[in-house]
C-alpha cells in the first residue's frame, strides 16, 4: 500500500509493505528521498531509532515524522514495524517544516485505518522438534 500527503509543494509518501505479520515502512519525499533514520517497534516494545549522519554532519531528524507515525499505529500493529525516514527539500520554509508534522500525522492516521480493516493472516513457524515437546 502508498499513502500520501502533499502541502506546500512536497509530498511526502509512506509505503507500507506487509512482510509475514510484519510492516515495513518506507517514509519517503521531497527533492531528495533517502533513508535518514531507521525507527524499530511492536505493540508492547518500545520505538528505538538509529539516526544517520547527514551530509553536513549532523544527524538526520527524519525520525520526527516516523515517531509520529508509530505512535499512532502502535496499539494495533499485528507483528513487528521497521520505519525507514528520509525526507529532504531543498530550501525548506519554516513553513514546509511545520506542515510535514501534520502530512506524517495524516499519513498515521491513513496507516492505522487501513490496519484497522485488515487482517494479517499468515503462516505461523514450526520449529523443529516442537511436535515432540507436545506429545
Amino acid at each position: 500500500m502508498i499513502f500520501s500527503e502533499s502541502q506546500l509543494n512536497y509530498t511526502i509518501r509512506a509505503s507500507v509493505n506487509v512482510i509475514g505479520q510484519d510492516l515495513l515502512i518506507v517514509l519517503t519525499g521531497g527533492d531528495v528521498p533517502h533513508i535518514g533514520t531507521v525507527t524499530t517497534l511492536t505493540r508492547t516494545i518500545p520505538m528505538e531509532t538509529v539516526c544517520f549522519p547527514s551530509h553536513n554532519g549532523r544527524n538526520h531528524k527524519d525520525d520526527i515524522l516516523a515517531r509520529k507515525i508509530a505512535q499512532l499505529i502502535q496499539q494495533d500493529l499485528p507483528g513487528s514495524c521497521v520505519i525507514t525516514s528520509g525526507v529532504h527539500v531543498d530550501h525548506i520554509s519554516k513553513a514546509q517544516i511545520a506542515a510535514a508534522s501534520s502530512m506524517a500525522n495524516n499519513l498515521g492516521k491513513q496507516i492505522l485505518a487501513w490496519l484497522q480493516k485488515n487482517q494479517f493472516q499468515s503462516k505461523q513457524p514450526h520449529y523443529y522438534g516442537e511436535e515432540e515437546k507436545l506429545q
